[in-house]
């Protein structure tokens, strides 16, 4: 399997190399030169297969031998062993036809240590296998960084060093990313939202010259192999209900930011997994519905909310999409996105809109509808969900038509976003690894929002 960039000019490479160029050296994104297809009867075959098991699988297709299959085997193993449910990611019904796929059940209490478990043990395995250093560079909306960090933190041959936005995460998710002490750790509250913290990621990256220099590696969801770790959990949600007696295609409400966990959906759909609607939920910053809805993709005014890891306007998966919407004409991505650097936004063809209509539908929900939503789950179901949650079931009960089985992606446990929840008068308990965490003193250094600035702690740390 070979990996070439959205824009063109970054020749065919190995998977482990994709990992380490993160973002590509021509400034797209990677992709695989060919999305594996999935049979029907591999589908049956791995219908039976624990989570561990079929994540194997999964890597597997995308790697072509370079990580030897016992190798990867104890990677896979190693990664989810650390999960506190035996099925990794579980489905619960909540009411007839919509159940939550509860991403949860990893150390930090978050839907992205499913990806980051594995690209820590990886970045690790890749370390000592080829003798290197690796500096892990990464932006953070709230719950990438802490994953990331418990990923790797205290790991040998590497460091990591992540920007958040100062005062725009809960306090919960602060703590996690803040209250590490391993020396192998920094982080950096940025004064600005995440799309400043992310621009100054991606900038850092496109310099070639200083990204090679201290072998900056990306943990954000531009790196390939977040996406494909996230690929995974659809395929064993879709097996569980299928083993519960469903039968044919389910949809999945997927709240959404960055585009990265909606299109890990989209790659499983195009692999062939028999996937209904994807519905893709955003909060009041809600470029990405608008863009489902009407075809045009442009950052609009910044809103705080109450699911605030969705507070993001500039979309770094979205690239990728754009990719295959265009039939996989690296030329004309590279037309779009450096229009988008001049102008500020995408605009696409009816034609293409038609297609795009065809991938996902899309709805924003507003502050007071997630809030609502809470409520109502935990009044009529006896179910808390967390704010983004609530706002893929909201989408979902929206747009899923009669009769159609949907799965709402629960990304986050409810005890991260105790703010919101304290709102509606509810009390909930805190599992005790997030409880302990108010007692520790944190570290992390207030850095202004500029390249210059994060550049210069940069160079302390490494």
């Amino acid at each position: 399997m070979d990996y070439i960039s959205t824009r063109g000019k970054v020749g065919a490479i190995g998977f482990i190399d994709a990992v380490l160029m993160g973002l590509a050296d021509d400034g797209g994104l990677l992709v695989p030169k060919t999305i594996p297809q999935v049979s029907a009867d591999t589908l049956a075959n791995w219908r039976r297969l624990s989570y561990p098991e079929l994540a194997l699988e999964v890597f597997s297709l995308y790697m072509s031998e370079e990580i030897p299959r016992e190798d990867l085997k104890k990677l896979v193993d190693d990664s989810y062993a650390t999960f506190r449910d035996e099925h990794v990611t579980p489905v619960r019904r909540v009411k007839n036809n919509l159940h939550i796929l509860e991403l949860f059940h990893g150390p930090t209490f978050a839907f992205k240590d499913i990806a980051l478990q594995f690209l820590g043990n990886l970045y690790a395995y890749i370390s000592r296998r080829k003798n290197s250093i690796i500096h892990i560079l990464g932006a953070t909306s709230g719950d990438t960084g802490a994953s990331a960090i418990e990923g790797v933190r205290g790991k040998e041959g590497i460091r990591i060093c992540i920007l958040h936005p100062h005062g725009k995460v809960s306090k919960v998710q602060e703590l996690q990313m803040t209250t590490v002490d391993d020396a192998n750790v920094l982080n950096l509250s940025v004064d600005g939202n995440f799309d400043d913290c992310q621009r100054i990621i991606k900038e850092l990256f496109a310099d070639v010259p200083f990204k090679q220099k201290y072998h900056l590696r990306a943990i954000n969801s531009i790196n390939i192999a977040r996406v494909l770790a996230q690929t995974v959990y659809y395929f064993y949600a879709y097996f569980q209900l299928e083993n519960q007696g469903q039968a044919g295609p389910v949809n999945f409400s997927v709240p959404t930011g960055n585009f990265g966990d909606i299109f890990a959906g989209y790659l499983a759909k195009k692999m062939g997994l028999p996937v209904g609607k994807l519905i893709l939920a955003t909060n009041e910053n809600n470029i990405l519905e608008r863009f489902v809805r009407e075809g045009v993709y442009e950052p609009g005014e910044f809103h705080m909310t109450y699911s605030p890891s969705m507070d993001i306007q500039v979309a770094s998966n979205f690239e990728r999409y754009l990719y295959y919407l265009y039939g996989e004409d690296a030329a004309a991505v590279s037309a779009l996105m450096e229009g988008f650097k001049k102008e500020g936004k995408i605009v696409v063809p009816g034609e293409k809109l038609r297609q795009v209509q065809a991938d996902f539908a899309a709805y924003g929900v507003q502050n007071d509808e997630c809030l609502a939503t809470v409520g109502q789950y935990h009044d009529e179901y006896g179910y808390l969900l967390d704010p983004h949650t609530a706002c893929g079931v909201a989408a979902a009960d929206r747009l899923a038509g009669d009769g159609e089985v949907t799965v709402a992606l629960a990304t986050a446990h409810p005890a991260k976003f105790n703010e919101a929840i304290e709102l509606l008068q509810i009390e909930q308990t805190f599992p005790p690894q997030i409880e302990a965490l108010f007692d520790k003193p944190q570290r992390q250094t207030l850095v202004g929002g500029s390249n210059e600035a994060v550049k210069a702690e940069l160079l302390k740390f490494f």
